[in-house]
């Protein structure tokens, strides 16, 4: 990211010369010469200057809090004494891929399609009989309201995993997946693409 924006300060900085080069060697009988070579000088430089300012602006080092807004998201949860039945219902109802086992306020763990797939069915168990807390992910993993994009995406990465419970001073307060990350990168370099092209139509 340095590098790049070095490299743009770097040729907006050698073309000025050019630029300039044209407006000295301009027939003093054409003024017309004189205002393209000054046009193309501040071109250059407001197409530079928002390269450089949406580049500073790494949407992986903002916080959760920014990809949440304002509405957080059902956390979706159950508790564990609920059947694998009720849980896979509740997942379909709320169009939620997995749904997190809450005892009280407190997380103790963590039911997803994965684990529908290969603890229960692929176990042969009895999804109307069995309970939740006998095939679910204990002590899942889980992050802060705070924590970066950067660092939530390295560890669905590392630990490959698709959902991470959202849980500040002993409370749940949602969950985000693998998904909600990578839509929020796409989705702000949309934005800082759609920017970049409205400071070149505007310049």
């Amino acid at each position: 990211m340095g590098k790049f924006r070095i490299k743009t300060v770097v040729a907006c900085w050698t073309l000025l010369p050019s630029a300039a080069a044209l407006a000295g060697h301009a027939d003093p009988a054409a003024p017309i010469n004189i205002l393209v070579a000054v046009g193309f000088i501040v071109l250059i430089i407001v197409v530079g200057a928002g390269v450089y300012f949406a580049r500073t602006r790494d949407p992986k080092a903002a916080p959760l809090t920014t990809v949440l807004g304002d509405e957080r998201p059902d956390p979706h949860a159950v508790a564990p004494q609920t059947s694998i039945q009720d849980c896979v219902r509740k997942m379909n109802d709320e169009k939620s891929s997995a749904v997190l086992i809450v005892e009280g306020e407190r997380l103790v763990g963590i039911f997803s399609e994965r684990d529908a797939l290969s603890r229960v069915l692929g176990a042969g168990l009895d999804p109307a009989d069995t309970k939740v807390s006998e095939v679910m992910t204990r002590d899942p993993t889980v992050i802060t309201p705070d924590t970066k994009v950067d660092a939530a995406m390295q560890i669905v990465t590392e630990k490959h995993i698709r959902h991470l419970p959202i849980v500040q001073d002993g409370r749940v307060l949602g969950m985000v997946t693998s998904s909600d990350l990578t839509r929020w990168i796409v989705k702000d370099e949309a934005k800082e693409i759609q920017h970049l092209v409205d400071i070149v139509e505007g310049a």
